[in-house]
């Protein structure tokens, strides 16, 4: 290896930069739910206007992960994530720059652009600049920050509104992505996938199946879930996927080899992601609004007070790649999805509308002890699941079930919450949320035996023992 792709290699620039990347991308998933308010305020428009804010950016990343992975796989993964950075900077200036609610609404479906192609390719670059026998440590600590991201959202967004102004949401990422846009070309090394040409028609059927089906998710609360554009997004949304596994299977060069799907751990651990992020992100969205509408607290204190469950991976997901690369990811990814699922059941139990945070304290941490443990083993297991020249296609893909995970989790919590319970009271909304956590903690609990299908390490390591990075590595220095 030369001495050039060596400096550019380097596992601790590579974590460093992939894991910031990572965090402005996750970050941007939740932050804005907070700053709704002050938005409204600023700028106008109705509810409608207001949660296309939030929706527009889930959309378009949703979306285009998969595309964002093939790109890189093609004209370069460094090329492509300094291209996806340089978007979503210049996108995220535009939102805080916004002069009204359309602008915003457009920025922010360039933002999910530009993190569909910049999130996927943080994996597939830190797995080829770190050495195989340390790489459950590297998953570790970039699940740990992106974990963070995810969770901390709301507080992040909330803090901001409340202390500066609800532009600083968007200009916290412009700083970050200018810093990392010289290190990414000087310290990250090139590489690519298979060479193979882009797959338009299946590109063309993902994208507008996953369209059609997140649209319907993100809309059917609001709308109703029997309106016709509801109903036309899921139906065709639905179909449009069914062709897209159909062609895959006998194209050439599918975006998405559906062969990926008969190793019981590929298909595992994504099952277990799309349940994961279907319970968790619900039960967040109701849960930072019961500390606030509820126990009276403001988004900052709320924020503060949830760090027990929100601030954990950056404590234990070191760990669990520690562990994941001595006992396997399966039996650590499976202890944190039960974790999870009984934190949730917890909560749902002994919320009330004057719950004191004691009562609450120790449902937090059991659900920050679950969500860290799971983050780094899962992503470490999608990766060691697949070749080395489908990293890329594996990322992307769980990637964007993480996010029709997340999208659908809101639709569902938020659909059960709306028929059990309301806004009206305390007590109306405590009685909407605890059907709704019963039903995240259930769906974690599925996440978990999902992840009991996982392979156990010795049979996952046999299939991915090719996936040495130096290949890659040395390609790129040539």
């Amino acid at each position: 290896m030369s001495q050039q792709t060596a400096r550019r290699g380097g596992a601790a620039w590579a974590l460093v930069i992939t894991s910031v990347a990572g965090f402005m991308a996750a970050l941007d998933n939740l932050v804005v739910t907070t700053a709704l308010p002050s938005i409204r305020k600023d700028l106008g428009g109705g509810l409608h206007d207001l949660e296309w804010t939030v929706s527009a950016y889930t959309l378009t990343f949703a979306v285009l992960l998969m595309f964002g992975a093939a790109l890189g796989d093609r004209f370069g993964r460094r090329r492509l994530f300094i291209a996806g950075i340089t978007v979503f900077t210049g996108a995220s200036a535009a939102a805080a720059m916004a002069p009204g609610i359309d602008s915003l609404i457009a920025a922010r479906a360039v933002q999910g652009a530009g993190a569909a192609v910049m999130m996927p390719l943080t994996l597939t670059l830190l797995t080829a600049a770190v050495p195989v026998a340390k790489r459950g440590m590297a998953y570790g600590i970039w699940g740990a920050v992106n974990g963070l991201a995810v969770a901390s959202g709301p507080l992040v967004g909330g803090s901001l509104t409340e202390h500066i102004s609800w532009q600083w949401i968007f200009w916290l990422n412009v700083p970050l992505g200018l810093a990392l846009l010289p290190l990414a070309r000087l310290r990250l090394a090139e590489s690519h996938g298979t060479g193979a040409p882009l797959d338009v028609p299946g590109t063309l059927l993902a994208s507008g199946g996953l369209f059609g089906i997140v649209y319907g998710l993100v809309r059917g609360p609001a709308d109703g879930w029997t309106t016709s554009l509801v109903l036309t997004g899921l139906f065709a949304g639905g179909a449009l996927l069914v062709g897209f596994i159909l062609y895959s299977t006998r194209a050439k060069n599918p975006m998405l080899p559906m062969r990926l799907f008969r190793s019981r751990a590929f298909a595992g651990i994504n099952a277990a992601s799309l349940l994961m992020f279907l319970g968790m992100f619900g039960s967040i969205f109701l849960l930072s609004q019961y500390m606030q509408g509820v126990l009276g607290y403001s988004p900052t204190e709320a924020g503060l007070r949830m760090l027990p469950w929100t601030g954990m991976p950056m404590l234990v997901a070191p760990i669990a790649g520690i562990l994941a690369d001595r006992i396997g990811g399966r039996p650590v990814v499976g202890a944190g999805l039960f974790l999870q699922s009984l934190g949730l059941g917890y909560m749902a139990v002994v919320a009330t509308v004057d719950a004191s945070y004691t009562v609450q304290l120790p449902a937090l941490i059991i659900s920050g002890i679950g969500m860290a443990l799971f983050f780094a083993p899962a992503s470490h297991l999608v990766m060691s699941s697949v070749r080395p020249t489908e990293q890329g296609i594996a990322s992307g893909a769980n990637n964007a079930l993480r996010e029709v995970g997340g999208a659908l989790g809101i639709a569902v919590m938020a659909s059960i919450f709306a028929a059990q319970g309301g806004y009206e009271t305390g007590q109306t909304f405590v009685a909407g949320m605890r059907p709704a956590l019963v039903t995240g903690s259930a769906v974690v609990a599925v996440a978990g035996i999902a992840a009991l299908l996982i392979p156990t390490r010795r049979r996952t390591d046999e299939q991915s023992a090719p996936a040495e990075p130096a290949p890659v590595l040395e390609t790129a220095a040539h």
